[in-house]
């Protein structure tokens, strides 16, 4: 089957995005700050925020059961673009050939209020021909209903989509629904995927 568009995830795939960029700022002690990431401000409470739960609510909650760390619940949300780093510059740069030859589409797990500070920050964004945001739709990645919106609402079929995310899970779901879905390690890598799918990357 012929490509006809090209999907990407933003976070770790265009923009940077770590929560050690800040709460190594924070913890002076390395362990203490990964046993704070993995069982306080976890992936899994992200994933709430992604979800569409309101960063203040969320982060309420979460003093009430962590209340000795409630400095650090709190910067999650006050201090949240320093977690965020700068775009990806040799996967911007592909966007932006793509973008010539294909349509493309965002497809990414993000909070709603956090996406809306973010997207003006980055022109890229002003290349894709539709986004969808996983804190808009209540929905996120990798359960199969947020790919299904993107197919939807813009009337693509997944067997011509090439889809592009860091999170192996996410890819797995991806390919399941019939996307060409690549997990990004490296820029080389992910140019080279592309073209072995037939994808036409030079500008």
């Amino acid at each position: 089957m012929t490509i006809k568009a090209v999907v990407f995830d933003f976070g770790g795939v265009l923009v940077e995005w770590d929560p050690r960029r800040l709460y190594r700022k924070i913890f002076s002690d390395e362990s203490e700050m990964e046993a704070f990431l993995k069982n306080v401000c976890s992936p899994e409470w992200n994933l709430t925020l992604d979800k569409g739960k309101p960063f203040k609510q969320a982060v309420a909650e979460r003093i009430a059961l962590f209340p000795e760390y409630a400095d650090e619940i709190r910067a999650f949300d006050d201090r949240w673009e320093e977690m965020r780093g700068n775009a990806i510059a040799e996967n911007v740069a592909l966007l932006r050939r793509l973008a010539k030859r294909y349509p493309v589409y965002g497809l990414t797990n993000w909070s709603e209020e956090k996406f809306l500070q973010t997207k003006p920050k980055f022109d890229f964004f002003n290349l894709f021909n539709g986004i969808v945001v996983s804190g808009v739709e209540k929905e996120v990645k990798p359960e199969p209903r947020l790919f299904e919106i993107l197919l939807e609402r813009y009337g693509l079929n997944a067997n011509e989509c090439v889809f592009i995310d860091d999170s192996l899970p996410n890819v797995e779901t991806a390919k399941k629904l019939g996307f060409t879905a690549f997990r990004f390690t490296t820029p080389d890598k992910l140019v080279a995927d592309l073209k072995a799918a037939g994808v036409e990357t030079d500008g």
